[in-house]
């Protein structure tokens, strides 16, 4: 039987020890849900958000194939904590299942060269303006849902469920041509003193930097208010502009890429 713990200490033991901000903002109850095997004792844990799902503990069927009512996504990247998982993975979904290396950063406070970082925003076009994300900027970024022109940065502020939550725990930077959002760096996530980056740059804009000025930018806010600004990696891209930001690779692991996830 799957289902929410009752209380979320109850799953911790599962994941104990993966330095993972998703599963954090999950476990703290910031956002996102954790599901365990509740039949044998707590064994098997989920923690989903968003497109994320974090598999641990004892490898279980049941909850590789388990899709939330709640879900309509028919994407996910599901992550596992050994290999183990990982072949349980490949034999529920198959060929639906793609299999991907992912990058991982070293998470340490001190790491960052403000000088740095300024001198790299400073580099910012004078045709650009660089802004917070306020609610204006929220607000447009939510139609990305619904607006094909405008989902490249939808992911800015998806998780959020109102304005209200994204001020309390989200932050983001964008930067503008003509008043319009061409590129930006803000919270895919958010936990308990700090976030999970997320850069998006429109297919028109990119190879031009600003992505790494919106990353910059970011960090910087964070470090005004005490937040780290977490950093994981899809692709070589953006493992060697982390690199350029001040990060240091730990290590890379293996993620699936779901399509089809309701027809498990």
């Amino acid at each position: 039987m799957i289902g929410k713990p009752g209380y979320l200490e109850e799953a911790e033991e599962i994941f104990d020890g993966w330095q993972e901000t998703l599963i954090w903002s999950c476990l703290q109850g910031v956002m996102g849900e954790v599901y365990t095997e509740q039949a044998h004792g707590f064994k098997s844990g989920m923690a989903l958000l968003g497109d994320f799902c974090f598999l641990a503990g004892k490898p279980n069927e049941e909850l590789v194939r388990y899709r939330p009512k709640e879900c309509r996504q028919e994407f996910v990247i599901m992550v596992p904590r050994d290999e183990a998982w990982g072949e349980m993975i490949e034999r529920c979904y198959e060929e639906r299942a793609k299999k991907v290396t992912r990058y991982a950063f070293r998470k340490e406070p001190e790491v960052f060269c403000e000088e740095k970082l300024k001198q790299i925003t400073a580099a910012l076009p004078t045709e650009y303006s660089i802004r917070l994300i306020d609610e204006e900027l929220y607000h447009w970024c939510r139609e990305g849902r619904q607006n094909r022109e405008r989902e490249w940065c939808a992911d800015w502020v998806s998780q959020y469920a109102d304005y209200e939550m994204y001020r309390e725990y989200g932050l983001g930077v964008a930067v503008l041509k003509d008043n319009e959002p061409v590129s930006g760096a803000s919270s895919y996530s958010s936990y308990r003193g700090g976030i999970e980056i997320e850069i998006d740059t429109r297919p028109d804009y990119r190879r031009r930097g600003l992505a790494r000025i919106c990353g910059a930018g970011l960090i910087l806010e964070c470090l005004k208010r005490g937040l780290y600004p977490s950093w994981d990696a899809q692709n070589l891209w953006s493992k060697e502009l982390a690199g350029k930001l001040g990060y240091h690779f730990d290590h890379s692991y293996t993620a699936y890429e779901i399509w089809g996830w309701n027809q498990a």
